[in-house]
């Protein structure tokens, strides 16, 4: 990169400055932020400073609706429904949460035995505007969010345009609405014409006419992988594969300075099964943009990623290659096409050529032989459904 050991230095001793999540829209910040939408949070919740008072308020806040919930019988069962799922997908995807969120959702849909799945997230981003402009996409911070209002202001502009259920149950008892309306009553929530900052839009002029988390499909990802979208939304680039089995030899390579314009960086065997634990692929990514390959590399992998990420990365590609997916096909030198405008990860190959590889492969040896990982390796499934353990399991066993 361009920066150097002192200029370091001095950025991380100031970036954070003190307790809490990190303050872009990072998988933290999304995931509360999800839960407020999900009707799982009180809202107002999510964005408080971590050492702020109103924090204080929050958790006795908290405390309160667990009383409330356990006299008045009120269950996650109550909340959770197919109504509060796409809320907080559409919330996801107009403030650019992390792709963390899709995992996450999907596997708690599964366990609320809701019926959700991974094209949903694609269909609600297609029709939901991007309005919140936060780090990674933005320069803006959750506290800046906060000091204008926190994630009901978003919530109420999304509901106002008919693009949330405000029908929808929440932890206390009333709907979404009715709770948007309560804050509104209680002077809590800021009349939107006493709003002022260039990191908010409105539904009618977006920061993005569609939302910030794409689902890619093609002969590469069958079952779907995941984008967000923190920079050019109409990308399309064709380049060359440079596949790597694990994380750390990808690493060594951008850092060797080899890497170059048009590549595209395949990380495989570093999914939910492959890995065990689909661990997130932070450093690489982060070392390609300091390379200065923020727009020109794509890379793909069927681990995940920090929330943090930016640029063109491609993840949760399944199926993974430890179970036989077209990403565990892939050989150097073969021509990939990511095109977000069209929504396709593939390659440029036949499906005879592609067979004759499946032919040809050989499983990897499984990493662990006992313990909690060698059982995550056995147990858990496909990111397209949230990698949860037990995907056999049903409710009626």
């Amino acid at each position: 990169g361009d920066m150097s050991g002192e200029e370091l230095d001095e950025l991380e001793r100031h970036a954070c400055p003190g307790a809490g999540s990190c303050g872009g829209m990072f998988t933290a910040n999304t995931m509360a932020s999800i839960s407020e939408a999900l009707g799982m949070a009180p809202l107002g919740s999510a964005s408080a400073p971590a050492e702020d008072q109103e924090r204080y308020d929050v958790a006795e806040r908290a405390g309160e609706l667990v009383v409330e919930c356990i006299e008045e019988d009120r269950r996650p069962s109550d909340i959770l429904s197919r109504k509060s799922f796409e809320n907080a997908i559409a919330l996801q995807t107009a403030i650019g949460g992390s792709t963390n969120g899709v995992l996450h959702l999907l596997a708690l849909a599964g366990e609320a035995d809701v019926d959700l799945s991974i094209e949903d997230f694609d269909e609600i981003s297609r029709r939901t505007p991007k309005i919140a402009d936060l780090q990674p996409g933005g320069n803006s911070v959750m506290n800046d969010l906060h000091e204008v209002g926190g994630v009901p202001v978003v919530l109420r502009r999304l509901l106002e345009a008919d693009l949330l259920h405000g029908d929808a149950e929440t932890v206390t008892g009333r709907t979404l609405a009715e709770e948007i309306e309560e804050l509104e009553a209680q002077g809590k929530l800021p009349d939107d014409s006493e709003i002022d900052a260039d990191f908010l839009y409105t539904v009618d002029e977006p920061k993005e006419a569609e939302g910030a988390i794409k689902i890619l499909t093609g002969n590469l990802a069958p079952e779907g992988s995941v984008l967000k979208v923190t920079g050019d939304d109409a990308f399309h680039h064709e380049g060359p594969a440079r596949v790597f089995t694990n994380e750390e030899d990808a690493m060594e390579y951008v850092q060797s300075g080899e890497i170059e314009s048009g590549d595209v960086i395949v990380i495989h065997n570093e999914g939910p099964t492959g890995g065990p634990g689909m661990r997130e692929m932070l450093g690489v990514t982060a070392a390609v943009v300091g390379a200065g390959h923020e727009d020109d590399v794509a890379l793909l992998t069927d681990g995940r990623f920090s929330g943090a990420t930016r640029g063109p990365m491609i993840g949760h590609v399944a199926p993974e290659a430890a179970v036989g997916g077209p990403i565990g096909l892939i050989e150097d030198g073969d021509v990939i096409t990511v095109d977000i405008p069209e929504r396709d990860l593939s390659v440029d190959l036949s499906e005879e050529e592609l067979a004759e590889r499946r032919e040809a492969f050989e499983a990897p040896e499984p990493q662990y032989e006992g313990g909690i990982l060698a059982k995550y390796g056995r147990d858990f499934a496909s990111a397209s459904e949230g990698a949860v353990t037990n995907p056999r399991l049903t409710r009626d066993l």
